[in-house]
């Protein structure tokens, strides 16, 4: 022994696989079976054969890979970020219905389905965003990555609605949305609006930003902004269609605070004037899906004056339709809230768990009073429950430190920020 070294226990480890052991005990029961078939020559021959055959399968089903995915791709998990009204899952794995959680992990062959006045947003890894509304049902076809980060999303639409946008993913990723054997692609950095109304037997691809294309029955047909594939699902053709686009709304402009008396004045809502509408159809809400409607009115001109409007925050945006009532796509939604002139700019109540980190997005849940707005580093949390309880999803960080900063205000002035360092690595 050297003299430099102490005299002490030495340790050795060996790893063993599960797989190694379990091959080590059927060796085991295969010896064990061949000494009784040599001690004992009465033990019948289809008695062996049988053990044989059950041991093989063993055999082939431990020594053989296992894998949902294709050949070189590894499946991945999208997230709900947003919930409204009635909506529920059902696992590829299960038969039964779940309620939809923002813990549940959506996967390959998970199906999603909304209520009457339900909403979801489904957020894949490659950046890609659908909402589902009203009515909806969607099925998820495929969700996988390969070994050069091109990822591949594809979503069937059974009947509803569906807002899609993607993100910038790699060059050789796919992005799909299927229904009646049609295969609708989306470009990088577009959006677009899947209709299917099994009723009317009606099916439309709009694209409302960017371009895409729509291939069925051998005929790909190309689109960009504001041009829709429409066809029907016993039809082989494929129709396109150029739509006008919808009005930009002017006032209340988004985010713009309407301070209120005692004796509350009507909100003016005006927007652009298109050519060729007839009309236009303007939505109010309470929350950024309008899965509910405070008001849906048909306008002839391009503003109106709306009363009664208690406090607290709304949303609305505006529709033109033309001779025959066929209505543009959704203009951009804004947000104003009505606040009491009697403001009361003392601190309300702001309560947050702890975060939870997704790789390079974080988890937030917390609390504030109860019709409240909450801000995450200048982002509006989408949804915030009756009791003030709201949940969010930051977008992907950068590596290092980030400062995360929540302010909550009610519809009286009163705010209250906290921060938060976060270290993503």
């Amino acid at each position: 022994m050297s003299a430099n070294r102490k005299p002490g226990i030495q340790i050795a480890w060996k790893t063993v696989t599960y797989r190694s052991v379990f091959l080590i005990v059927l060796a085991i029961l295969l010896a064990l079976g061949a000494g009784a078939r040599m001690a004992f020559p009465e033990f019948s021959h289809s008695t062996v054969k049988a053990a044989s055959g059950l041991i093989t399968n063993l055999l082939e089903r431990v020594a053989a890979p296992t894998t949902n995915a294709k050949a070189g791709s590894t499946l991945q998990q999208a997230h709900i970020t947003a919930l409204d009204g009635t909506v529920r899952i059902k696992k590829s794995s299960s038969n039964s219905w779940v309620h939809a959680d923002y813990s549940v992990p959506l996967e390959k062959g998970d199906v999603i389905q909304t209520g009457p006045e339900g909403m979801a947003k489904i957020v894949f890894n490659d950046g890609t965003n659908y909402t589902v509304k009203q009515d909806s049902l969607i099925v998820i076809e495929e969700n996988s990555a390969n070994e050069h980060q091109q990822t591949s999303v594809a979503v069937s639409v059974n009947t509803g609605t569906v807002d899609l946008a993607t993100g910038t993913y790699t060059q050789g990723s796919k992005s799909e949305v299927k229904m009646d054997g049609a295969t609708a692609s989306l470009a990088p950095e577009s959006a677009a609006r899947v209709s299917k109304d099994p009723k009317a037997e009606h099916d439309e691809f709009l694209i409302t930003k960017g371009s895409g294309s729509v291939a069925r029955n051998g005929e790909t047909v190309q689109l960009a902004g504001w041009e829709k594939a429409s066809f029907k699902p016993t039809s082989g053709s494929i129709e396109k269609i150029r739509e006008i686009g919808p009005p930009t709304p002017i006032s209340p402009a988004n985010m713009m605070p309407i301070f209120a008396g005692h004796d509350p004045k009507p909100v003016e809502f005006s927007w652009t004037p298109m050519a060729n509408a007839k009309g236009y159809r303007l939505l109010i809400s309470r929350n950024p899906y309008f899965s509910s409607l405070i008001v849906d009115r048909k306008i002839n001109a391009a503003d109106v004056m709306v009363a009664g409007l208690s406090e607290g925050p709304y949303y609305w945006m505006v529709k033109s339709y033309d001779g025959s009532e066929k209505e543009s796509a959704e203009s951009e939604k804004n947000r104003f809230t009505i606040i009491a002139k009697q403001t009361d700019n003392g601190a309300i109540a702001l309560s947050l768990d702890p975060f939870v980190q997704h790789g390079h997005v974080i988890e937030l849940t917390g609390k504030t009073e109860a019709g409240a707005r909450v801000m995450v580093n200048g982002r509006e949390v989408p949804v915030v429950g009756n009791d003030g309880s709201f949940h969010y999803f930051t977008p992907p960080l950068g590596n290092g430190e980030t400062l995360i900063t929540i302010t909550a205000q009610d519809a009286k002035g009163g705010v209250n920020t906290q921060q938060q360092k976060v270290v993503i690595q």
